[in-house]
């Protein structure tokens, strides 16, 4: 999804690249009278179909976030053409769209507009972090225009939840968490919030799909939805026909930068508990292993003798890591995280996050044939690029290689490493071509790839290379396992025998 999701700070953009949001945290949620009673709202559609209850009910608890922040920190392209269409739109309809701040650099400040909402009468709001990332003053504009000062009380980047405090000297009005578990395909959905800054704007659709992953980080567990949502509707509520939240408004995919009918919401389920954790600490310290991790194919379940797919592949291990100081190895295929079965990548992304650092937990990978326990104490926030990532650690990362697959191999000569620039502590066979009719080809090997590893036994040179793939095919394997390094980056690649 290329097109996908490119992050706005200067205007607040609903399609910010930084959303991160899935799987709802173990945090226990405070059941507290802070906390907005569900609205009355009937339950219902009026006879005509008309949404004007809900409306009428979750309005007033809508509001308004606008920062300042260093021009420094903003890119200087931010208003693209559409921005400047819609500008146009707007103002020959007599509509005045506020301009953002001059883009200069050095100490000048720019303006950022997103949305939020009041979840308890005494002034707390949640919104996106993308919204209030970098800001160094905040601001709440209220339903009746009221605008105050706001105090960031927590943030967690990773699932894009901001949350704020503001003192408006009376009770506020307050919009009730909905339960997003119970959303289904084409249930009706209303999505209230302030796009490009024109006021308070509610637009209806339904729910469109359930679980996208944006890969923006391990939480991605989106509500899609054909609602319209625009620049400025980031942090906004989607709301059920109950009136209740069930999902905070984040991100658009665009090729052109407006709304064409595919936007994402963080469940509800999931943004609660993160909200009351916020609200309680300030922050989050996700766990990390320290691992790369890619997905169980069914070629690679067949190449480690798995029975069936599933797991996280590791690719690769940091030093210096918990996972490394636990004794795992790339080549490891990761089952379980105690008790917790990992299915995918994604799953073991999320049950690591959800971990405490500190934690003391028990691995399950599958190595050499079978199923062995591993100790792990789990790491913190004090090294983010360490989190096990879900997904593979190149960007054209799959690739594989051998003889009988349709590549030429060689030995890693010296004048072989000066142009691949490769250290001397990589060792392997280069693959010197590749038939573009053979699997090698169709799984993605190119030339210049470097094969460290045959189903997890190190190689050093062309003939090692070759002797492990006909020891796994003489074996009764239907493929094989290959690591390879590309551009400094290691992953594995399993190539079906069948497929030559």
């Amino acid at each position: 999804m290329s097109h996908i999701l490119s992050k706005h700070r200067a205007a607040a953009l609903v399609g910010a690249a930084v959303i991160a949001g899935a799987a709802c945290l173990p945090f226990a949620i405070n059941s507290s009278s802070a906390f907005a009673a569900p609205s009355d709202t009937g339950g219902i559609l009026a006879a005509s179909g008309s949404f004007a209850s809900i409306v009428d009910a979750d309005k007033p608890a809508v509001v308004t976030v606008t920062t300042t922040m260093k021009a420094t920190d903003v890119s200087a392209d931010q208003e693209s053409p559409m921005d400047e269409q819609f500008r146009q739109f707007f103002e020959d309809q007599g509509i005045p769209l506020p301009h953002p701040a001059p883009q200069h650099r050095g100490s000048e400040h720019a303006m950022a507009l997103g949305s939020g909402f009041i979840i308890s009468s005494d002034g707390v709001i949640v919104t996106n972090n993308h919204v209030i990332d970098n800001a160094v003053d905040i601001k709440v504009t209220l339903d009746d225009g009221t605008e105050l000062p706001a105090k960031l009380i927590g943030t967690d980047p990773k699932s894009d939840i901001a949350v704020l405090k503001i003192q408006a000297g009376k009770p506020l009005q307050t919009i009730a968490w909905g339960d997003s578990d119970k959303l289904k395909l084409g249930d009706q959905i209303l999505a209230i919030g302030n796009p490009f800054g024109i006021g308070t704007t509610v637009t209806a659709g339904i729910v469109s799909a359930r679980g996208r992953d944006l890969h923006s980080g391990p939480y991605d567990d989106f509500i899609q939805i054909d609602a319209p949502i625009n620049h400025g509707n980031s942090g906004g509520p989607l709301v059920d026909r109950e009136g209740n939240v069930v999902g905070i408004n984040t991100a658009i995919y665009s090729p052109n930068g407006g709304s064409v009918g595919v936007g994402f919401a963080i469940p509800s389920d999931e943004a609660k508990a993160i909200v009351a954790k916020l609200q309680k600490d300030g922050s989050i310290d996700h766990g990390y292993l320290g691992v790369q991790i890619q997905p169980v194919t069914k070629d690679v379940a067949d190449a480690v003798g798995l029975a069936k797919t599933g797991g996280a592949l590791v690719a690769a291990v940091t030093a210096d890591t918990p996972a490394a100081r636990a004794g795992l190895k790339s080549g490891d295929i990761i089952t379980a995280v105690g008790s917790e079965t990992v299915k995918t990548p994604k799953d073991l992304s999320r049950l690591v996050a959800d971990l405490s650092p500190g934690a003391k937990e028990s691995v399950s990978v599958w190595r050499d044939g079978k199923t062995i326990d591993l100790a792990v104490t789990v790491g913190g926030n004090e090294n983010t690029q360490k989190q096990a990532a879900a997904e593979s650690p190149g960007s054209e990362s799959q690739s594989a290689g051998q003889p009988s697959l349709g590549i030429g191999l060689a030995d890693l000569t010296s004048d072989v490493r000066q142009q691949l620039d490769l250290p001397r502590s990589v060792s392997g066979a280069v693959v010197a071509n590749v038939n573009p009719d053979k699997a090698a080809a169709a799984a993605g090997i190119q030339s210049g790839d470097v094969i460290v590893s045959v189903n997890d036994k190190s190689v050093h040179n062309a003939r090692d290379v070759k002797a492990a793939v006909a020891e796994a095919g003489k074996a009764g394997r239907k493929s094989v396992l290959l690591l390879i390094e590309r551009d400094g980056n290691k992953t594995f690649v399993a190539v079906p025998f069948a497929a030559s």
